[in-house]
């Protein structure tokens, strides 16, 4: 089985720590390879990269289809383009944030997220009600870092994240920690045996999830919202989306 994870950000050294993560929890016989789009933000920090990111998201669905992909992961919590990549493709397309919650929300009654800065909150917010898991959680945090110091001052961010992954579990009654942030895939082993309750890596969950997708011979349904988008001329810089 073929995955690809999509960091939905240009940032080459965070594309290859999540590619080297998930390889690291990866089943034998699945291959993982891990690409970004050639344009767009460096990171993903609001509600204005995840809609630029969201087109280099696409164009990395359709290279993918055409290389034999057997399941995409969208590296970003934001889950950017996530139902348009499903439209485009009939194969498994997961998002981070969403596969977190769910397994989450199966060994644990509640969980709070960890997330890099406090304009992001909303976002995870959004994603919670949209996804059905709002009652499950019980506080979103930031850590109040920039993505990018996950791997320029990668050592000052893994002591704030700890930090504030110890009061989500002293102040909010919950079992379970789910992270924010793609690029906090490598700290996950870490956290938990500093903070001593489980803490999910949503990319290692999606990367599980697609494989038993994978196994189970499902796709993405082509019936509905999800069909294939239909045809017609686009415009401009997106004629080559266009039949």
């Amino acid at each position: 089985m073929h995955i690809r994870l999509i960091n939905p950000n240009t940032t080459q050294a965070m594309t290859g720590r999540i590619g080297a993560a998930a390889m690291r929890i990866a089943a034998p016989g699945t291959r993982i390879s891990a690409t970004q789009p050639e344009s767009g933000p460096v990171s993903i920090e609001g509600h204005f990269d995840e809609a630029l990111a969201a087109v280099g998201v696409l164009d990395e669905i359709r290279r993918g289809d055409g290389e034999g992909v057997d399941a995409y992961v969208i590296a970003c919590f934001g889950d950017s383009g996530l139902l348009a990549a499903r439209e485009l493709t009939a194969v498994p397309v997961i998002g981070i944030a969403e596969a977190a919650f769910h397994l989450a929300t199966l060994i644990s009654t509640h969980f709070s997220v960890v997330t890099t800065l406090g304009r992001t909150v909303v976002i995870a917010e959004h994603l919670l009600r949209a996804y059905g898991f709002e009652h499950h959680c019980r506080k979103v945090r930031a850590a109040e870092i920039p993505v990018l110091d996950l791997e320029e001052d990668g050592e000052c961010a893994f002591e704030r994240i700890a930090a504030e992954c110890r009061r989500a579990r002293d102040e909010d009654g919950v079992g379970a920690i789910v992270l924010g942030c793609g690029g906090m895939a490598d700290l996950v082993g870490r956290l938990q045996t500093g903070v001593g309750i489980p803490v999910i890596d949503g990319v290692a969950a999606a990367v599980k999830l697609a494989e038993a997708l994978g196994g189970l011979g499902l796709g993405t349904s082509k019936h509905g919202d999800l069909a294939f988008p239909r045809a017609k001329p686009y415009a401009g810089r997106f004629a080559y989306f266009g039949s």
